[in-house]
């Protein structure tokens, strides 16, 4: 590899340089990239699966939860509500200092 004195280049030499570097940089990422691809495609098709086979049914198999429903109503505002998970709301902890003072 050739020695570059950086210090003796001028703006638009270095500008250059930079471009053809981040072009390299781009293209061995692409063929890393593919490379990695054709191996596991490669692999897939040894058990007699593609790619795209095996990458979809990983998503299918995540679970995902059904919205919880509502167990308190705010006292004025009907619309606002809380299932009881996360965090306990401002509203909440307000209405309970009320009813302990009743």
């Amino acid at each position: 590899m050739s020695e570059f004195n950086l210090n003796e280049m001028s703006l638009r030499d270095l500008q250059e340089l930079k471009k053809k570097i981040d072009a390299a940089v781009t293209s061995s990422e692409a063929r890393k990239l593919h490379e990695a691809r054709s191996e596991l495609e490669a692999k897939a098709k040894e058990f007699g699966f593609t790619l795209a086979e095996l990458v979809s049914a990983d998503v299918k198999s995540k679970k995902t939860r059904k919205p919880s429903t509502p167990k308190w109503r705010h006292r004025d505002d009907h619309n606002i509500t809380w299932s009881g998970r996360g965090r306990k709301p401002m509203w909440f902890d307000h209405a309970e200092l009320i009813a302990n003072e009743e």
